[in-house]
């Protein structure tokens, strides 16, 4: 597996799945048919889907848990598997007491979902009573103090099944990037910006989070090393990266002082198993390697490795939270709030230096040029293309952390240098007041796609992080879990 993809999978989500019955309520050949049944066509779903799991067929024939005493054995085994997540499906009225115990050991998200009960049979007698078991379970859940997520009664064949499905991995994803993440900080913050200062003890204490300090006189030595040598992966790393560009305006030493600060950065990130990084970009970078670091940190993060502008550790934080929350399946972007629209009260730039991702860019390509305040060499210039996309930020004030997220789409407006997209919004001074009365700052994370309600949801399982949504309404936001 090559360093991208590891990156990548990094941000795949598994889980386990854990059919339970009642023990009592089974005991016909007729109920455990349909108990059976419904385990079959649930796995079916998930295969079709392509859903990384595990099934506790080890416990019993059935492969079902319906016993108290059998919640140990089964959080050994999935806990042995790493799941980052357990499905719960009530394939019946389920086993209230295994549910909470199995759940309050594994301390994963949990999806509790009960499938849609048949009519009753002509005599009156019912099988399987799954959306009464739901609200037991959930009461018990609630006594434990473990959150979880709710799909809504259903079919298996419906669509809000794999819908549900799949809004509960992107939540999970949130939570499994920010469980206990790995962070590197590349020489300290520009002394001008206050605002990006962060509690680095209270970030390990309450979250976990570790962050992993490298000096730029070992990043240079790091980086000398490989411009000197030009190994085969350098050059491999260099084609890979003009693979990416229509047009360049730098001439071939700086773009081979690109590929050899991007493996440099890489190989240590590698060493440290970080997640992403945040680094020193101004003026004393450019001085140990003659470039802007721009591009290579857009193109560490189109490969699934991001890297914060102006040592923000908290951007970086929050753009693994994006990528947990589409699976890495494209590329956050790190903007500044720059500007609003000169002609559109409610759409604003989003815009950085040259830091925005590669693969993101529009139909007219990407092309590799200078910062437009420094002159250095190795900027990126390019808008990105149009679409829905998601805003986010993850800041803090005096220990109080908050997760603001709300949706907009991209627009039209004027050529700007640097990498840029405008984009609208339902309500731009709505936003704008959030940000500026907020524990936040200028910079935030873009994702394409519309991923509030997943932000909403996954915020539950970061204890000690408080939802800030912006747009659409929690009406909407529910609305897409059901």
């Amino acid at each position: 597996m090559g360093i991208r993809e590891k990156y990548r999978d990094k941000y795949r989500v598994k889980i386990g799945f854990v059919p339970t019955r009642r023990e009592t309520f089974s005991e016909t050949a007729f109920r455990l048919d349909k108990a059976a049944e419904t385990k079959k066509k649930v796995e079916e779903r998930l295969t079709a889907m392509q859903v990384d799991y595990v099934n506790i067929d080890f416990l019993n024939e059935e492969g079902l848990l319906y016993r108290s005493r059998d919640a140990e054995k089964v959080a050994e085994y999935l806990n042995q598997q790493k799941v980052d997540a357990i499905f719960i499906a009530h394939v019946n009225f389920g086993c209230e007491e295994a549910v909470a115990r199995l759940a309050s050991m594994v301390r994963k998200p949990v999806l509790l979902w009960a499938v849609r009960d048949d009519a009753p049979e002509p005599e009156g007698y019912r099988f399987r009573d799954a959306q009464c078991g739901v609200f037991a379970s959930s009461k018990v859940l609630s006594r434990f103090d473990i959150p979880f997520t709710y799909l809504t009664n259903c079919y298996t064949e419906d669509v809000k099944f794999e819908n549900g499905i799949r809004n509960f991995l992107a939540a999970a994803g949130v939570a499994k990037a920010f469980n206990a993440p790995r962070i590197g900080q590349i020489s300290v913050r520009p002394a001008a910006f206050w605002s990006v200062k962060c509690n680095e003890a209270e970030l390990l204490e309450r979250f976990g989070v570790e962050v992993v300090p490298i000096t730029l006189v070992e990043m240079q030595k790091r980086y000398q090393d490989i411009l000197q040598k030009k190994g085969t992966d350098f050059e491999e790393e260099l084609d890979y990266i003009m693979s990416k560009v229509k047009a360049e305006c730098v001439g071939r030493e700086a773009l081979e002082s690109i590929c050899a600060m991007k493996l440099a950065v890489f190989n240590w990130a590698e060493e440290e198993n970080l997640r992403a990084a945040a680094t020193q970009c101004w003026a004393p970078f450019t001085d140990i390697s003659g470039i802007a670091p721009c591009y290579l940190m857009g193109d560490s993060t189109d490969d699934g490795f991001p890297i914060a502008c102006e040592n923000d550790i908290h951007g970086a934080l929050t753009a693994i939270m994006a990528l947990g929350a589409n699976g890495a399946s494209e590329p956050p972007f790190f903007a500044d709030l720059t500007g609003r629209h000169p002609t559109d009260d409610n759409a604003e730039l989003l815009w950085h230096c040259g830091v925005f991702p590669p693969g993101l860019a529009n139909e007219k390509g990407v092309t590799i040029g200078c910062h437009q305040g420094k002159g250095y060499k190795g900027a990126g210039q390019f808008e990105l293309k149009q679409g829905d996309i998601t805003l986010l930020r993850f800041d803090s004030l005096k220990g109080d952390y908050k997760l603001l997220f709300g949706e907009g789409k991209t627009t039209q407006g004027p050529y700007s240098k640097g990498t840029y997209v405008w984009a609208k919004f339902n309500d731009w001074p709505a936003w704008e007041r959030k940000f500026v009365c907020g524990p936040y700052i200028h910079h935030c994370t873009g994702v394409y796609g519309s991923y509030a309600h997943v932000f909403q949801e996954a915020v539950k399982y970061l204890k000690g992080v408080e939802p800030d949504p912006v747009y659409p309404a929690q009406e909407t936001l529910n609305e897409r879990w059901k």
